[in-house]
């Protein structure tokens, strides 16, 4: 099974694990002293071609092999490759390889061209995604800190959900200009310490963006639970897990890919370590769903009752309606692509994942901040304060100007 992080790469991890495979046999072969012909004779040594590995022969034999076995790029042929062993060397292969290995029909989607343009829109759309949705989380956290009323755990919580999002957003510039910065680079078989520890911070922010959902929803369900209590003891727990969960995570699957699969940039999604960094996300997902459902009967059950007053439930569906619409808008996508191989709906996957993804960050500021009534009731509080500043300021020059 090939390990690479686009089917194209699987074409060239395919040849450099069969020419290591090849250079192994033929170290281990100068190690011994043993010629492969009869007689002492010396005969052909085991030699790599750049497509196949040729065992050692005597002189006047053959050997034969078929082409590669490569998906999606060569058609299943029967046809074999010759090459004789002669006093001289190995002869050239006949039949040639590109008359014996048929390569599979090109379509549309296999157009370098057409793919090169559709990863360069891609890029233009999640970039475009990334840039409005930091733009918005920093004014929300902004608004945020400000203004000393809106200073409580509830809000704590939102510029920690909103941080996540930033480094979401810092980690995909940062791995784009890691890993596609300079073209002449083969990313292909890139492995770097640089580009390791960007791969490390992109999925410690993926990481951490869930686990702090995990703690909107905890907290929701804490609210209605406890009915408004103090809740400042729980903040340090959220935050533990918020960030000291994914940190955790992120520390075993470095260590285990440095231990057991240390190759390429780490950027693989098919290598079975991937589950370190996958199973956790998928926990999540799968708690805040159960969360959701409790907090869809919490809530239910509360504004049926007839002892709430009618300002309670208006503020238990005003803390309900932005996480309740977050939880499944999260998860469900990634849940629907985690029941499925990696490299079925690649295209559908990238869409979710990098172009609708990035606005994510958008949205949640825009749920959770301006479109909340506290928010925008203070904000026009603090603008109408400064707009009758201002005019006081104004006319105070004004009669010093006319009594002087």
């Amino acid at each position: 099974k090939v390990r690479a992080t686009h089917p194209d790469c699987s074409v060239v991890l395919y040849f450099q694990e069969q020419e290591a495979e090849c250079l192994e046999i033929i170290r281990s072969e100068r190690q011994t002293s043993a010629p492969p012909g009869p007689s002492g004779q010396q005969g052909c040594l085991t030699e790599w071609d750049g497509v196949s590995c040729w065992s050692a022969l005597p002189v006047g034999q053959s050997r034969a092999v078929a082409c590669p076995d490569i998906l999606h790029v060569f058609k299943k042929s029967k046809a074999l490759i010759w090459r004789n062993c002669t006093e001289v060397g190995w002869t050239f292969p006949s039949p040639p390889y590109y008359n014996a290995c048929e390569l599979e029909a090109i379509g549309i989607n296999n157009d370098t061209e057409a793919k090169a343009s559709y990863f360069v829109t891609m890029k233009v759309l999640y970039t475009c995604g990334y840039s409005t949705s930091l733009a918005a989380l920093f004014l929300a956290i902004g608004i945020f800190s400000c203004f000393r009323k809106l200073h409580c755990t509830r809000n704590s919580i939102h510029i920690h959900f909103f941080t996540s999002f930033i480094l979401r957003g810092a980690a995909v510039f940062l791995k784009d200009a890691v890993l596609f910065s300079d073209e002449s680079v083969d990313h292909c078989t890139m492995s770097t310490v640089k580009c390791k520890a960007a791969i490390a911070f992109f999925q410690y922010s993926i990481l951490a963006n869930f686990y702090w959902l995990l703690v909107e929803g905890m907290y929701l369900q804490t609210l209605l639970l406890l009915t408004f209590t103090s809740d400042k003891r729980y903040i340090w727990w959220y935050i533990l897990i918020g960030w000291g969960v994914p940190m955790l995570t992120v520390c075993v699957w470095v260590v285990t890919r440095l231990q057991y699969d240390n190759h390429g940039c780490w950027d693989d999604y098919t290598s079975l370590y991937w589950w370190v960094i996958k199973a956790p996300i998928l926990l999540a997902i799968f708690v805040n769903f159960l969360i959701f459902l409790n907090v869809t009967r919490m809530l239910a059950q509360k504004i049926r009752s007839p002892d709430i007053s009618k300002n309670y439930k208006q503020q238990y569906m005003r803390l309900t309606k932005s996480t309740l619409l977050l939880i499944p808008l999260f998860g469900v996508h990634y849940v629907v692509f985690a029941l499925f191989p990696e490299h079925i709906g690649v295209d559908a996957r990238l869409y979710f994942e990098l172009v609708l993804g990035s606005y994510q960050g958008f949205l949640v500021a825009l749920l959770y901040c301006f479109l909340n009534g506290e928010v925008q009731a203070e904000v026009k509080r603090n603008w109408g304060k400064w707009q009758s500043s201002m005019e006081s300021n104004v006319f105070n020059l004004a009669t010093q100007d006319f009594t002087a």
